[in-house]
């Protein structure tokens, strides 16, 4: 391609949009690089606007090095590309490096980005938010609606009356959905904000090379001068005494500026292992927001959601089959439901529980190995304050007897055994008395609330 070609010609910015394109893919293209605009090559000097000091930011630390890259087909004697914030409707004078202010007082700083020059400190800096994380597509429920509520809260009002907000719970519950959705909506909403996502260990990474580098100032400004800070999987700081230490600044001097600050991990902060003490009381000082493990009907939710967005017929046998089975976390239910998808899909089988049994073997088998019929009876005994051999014993008063199907209901539900089998745990009953008690449960799930409640609760207990 000849060199030096006039970007301003819409044919020959077409071309180099398309190259982005295709260097970054579409994802990315979409959610970034699609704003820019082209401004002036002038004296080796190439200048991008961005209508927003946000997205000016992330693409100069995360795509700088590859628009350089893919301009140089067009023009070779690039030294300096230039990114300038241009709010929309703003004026721009072509070639300028002054700060220059509108009309509206809305101009912001430029940043040059110098081919033949680097910072001693390597400017890597937050994480890419995942576009399917938003808060349009994160089904809501009994164990995650404060944590939503308060996500939520946080993206849209002007003031919040709690911070840091502290949101715990296991693999794969929604933590990183909420914590994603909230910068998606402040993107959205307030995109003058500087909000910066990462985990917890790229924030380490960060501070060790930031004393590498000798360079702890740079550090420090980096993450001193944010709007909103969420830092992810904060556990994995246990026992780093240098981080912590770090972190503990970084946190006390944001909250003085009334900068919010977003926190996830696996435990509640009194319960984080190789944490100071201090810096637990930091952490647990705002809205702590526990996301309990699913429910059968939140998983159904989520089931629903996830094949209509992938915009495949799921019978509805299959998804409360899967709802019913999987139940550790929404990541392996999620991964379980693309595995029956691309079976069937390239297989050319239908779906169905038959298919799924078959398709998930491993990792129904797995799941299963967890919790044994044993275990349910002496849960669902402990919790009614019944005695373990009235599972087994033929007492029909229904102190008993109501317990006894609720943990037939339960096995049915949580393993893999097959009716025969969880009869014979239950003094050798037939396969339909087995039957008729998984239908009675069910029935009085639909017919009273605090019935269904109770029974999550045991399917908690069990699974914890």
């Amino acid at each position: 391609m000849t060199n030096n070609l006039d970007l301003s010609e819409e044919k020959n910015w077409l071309s180099l949009k398309k190259d982005l394109k295709n260097s970054v893919g579409d994802s990315a293209y979409n959610n970034w690089l699609k704003h820019l605009s082209f401004i002036s090559f002038e004296n080796t000097t190439l200048s991008f606007s961005l209508p927003t000091k946000f997205l000016r930011d992330w693409i100069v630390n995360n795509y700088s090095d590859k628009i350089k890259s893919d301009s140089k087909k067009y023009i070779n004697n690039i030294e300096v590309i230039k990114f300038v914030v241009k709010p929309h409707g703003g004026r721009i004078v072509p070639g300028t490096t002054r700060t220059i202010k509108s009309t509206d007082n809305q101009w912001k700083s430029t940043l040059d980005i110098r081919s033949n020059q680097q910072s001693s400190y390597p400017n890597e800096f937050g994480a890419p938010l995942d576009p399917r994380f938003t808060f349009e597509n994160f089904v809501v429920g009994k164990p995650n609606e404060l944590a939503f509520a308060a996500s939520q809260r946080i993206a849209e009002a002007d003031n919040v009356s709690f911070n840091p907000l502290f949101l715990y719970g296991g693999v794969g519950l929604g933590k990183t959905h909420l914590m994603h959705a909230i910068g998606w909506k402040l993107k959205e909403l307030k995109p003058e904000r500087k909000v910066i996502y990462l985990s917890a260990e790229k924030f380490m990474y960060q501070f060790v090379r930031a004393l590498r580098y000798k360079d702890t100032s740079a550090f420090k400004e980096q993450f001193r001068s944010i709007d909103v800070l969420m830092i992810d999987d904060v556990q994995f700081i246990s026992g780093k005494d240098n981080t912590q230490e770090e972190f503990f600044h970084t946190f006390n001097a944001l909250i003085e500026q009334n900068k919010q600050i977003v926190i996830s991990a696996d435990k509640s902060p009194s319960d984080l292992d190789g944490v100071q003490e201090r810096l637990k009381s930091r952490l647990g000082c705002g809205l702590v927001a526990d996301i309990h493990p699913t429910t059968y009907e939140l998983r159904l939710g989520i089931l629903i959601e996830k094949a209509q967005k992938r915009g495949v017929e799921i019978p509805a046998k299959v998804l409360e089959f899967l709802s019913h089975r999987i139940i550790s976390n929404v990541r392996e239910m999620e991964g379980a439901l693309n595995r029956l998808v691309a079976h069937a899909t390239l297989v050319g089988t239908s779906i169905t529980v038959e298919t799924a049994q078959v398709v998930l073997q491993d990792l129904l088998k797995s799941s299963n190995k967890r919790i044994t019929i044993e275990e349910i009876q002496k849960k669902v005994a402990e919790h009614y304050n019944i005695r373990i051999t009235d599972m087994h014993s033929p007492r029909r008063s229904r102190s008993v007897a109501r317990p006894r199907q609720i943990a037939m209901y339960l096995a049915k539900s949580i393993t893999s055994r097959s009716l025969p089998e969880i009869g014979r745990k239950f003094g050798g009953r037939d396969h339909t008395t087995v039957m008729h008690a998984v239908k009675k449960i069910e029935e009085l799930k639909l017919q009273d609330v605090n019935f269904n409640e109770d029974i999550e609760l045991l399917k908690r207990l069990i699974d914890s």
